[in-house]
């Protein structure tokens, strides 16, 4: 299996939708949404095994200090293989120059991220605001 990665904002919409969905993502049911997101988003780099996208990261950036890394995900058919890592470390060194790269991260994550370099704050919480609409 080879992987190549790209740095690209282009998606077509049932890519995404498989993507997303493959890690059970409600983000997956709305892959025109993805579309467009993917086409806003700083920085996108995606992984793909033939013609056939398996991993992604998105991040967001004020230009100088901090990034946000608001995507990553790896098909569950290609995880635990360093394509994750792979992602990571893309943002890193495009990051490199910056203060701090920034995510949050579900708590079966956390040994992942760590492994990566991210250290968990000892004094802060992610908050959400979700279902805006309900």
């Amino acid at each position: 299996m080879k992987i190549v990665y790209k740095d690209i904002h282009e998606f077509n919409s049932k890519d995404l939708q498989e993507l997303f969905l493959s890690v059970e993502w409600s983000s997956g049911h709305y892959p025109e949404k993805l579309v467009v997101a993917m086409k806003n988003f700083e920085t996108v780099y995606s992984a793909w095994c033939g013609e056939k996208l398996v991993g992604l990261i998105c991040a967001m950036d004020d230009g100088i200090m901090t990034a946000y890394v608001h995507y990553l995900l790896v098909n569950t058919d290609y995880q635990n293989q360093g394509i994750g890592k792979g992602l990571v470390e893309k943002v890193k060194n495009k990051y490199k120059d910056y203060l701090r790269i920034v995510l949050v991260a579900y708590d079966k994550e956390i040994g992942f991220y760590e492994s990566c370099g991210f250290e968990k704050s000892a004094d802060s919480s992610p908050m959400f605001i979700t279902d805006l609409w309900t």
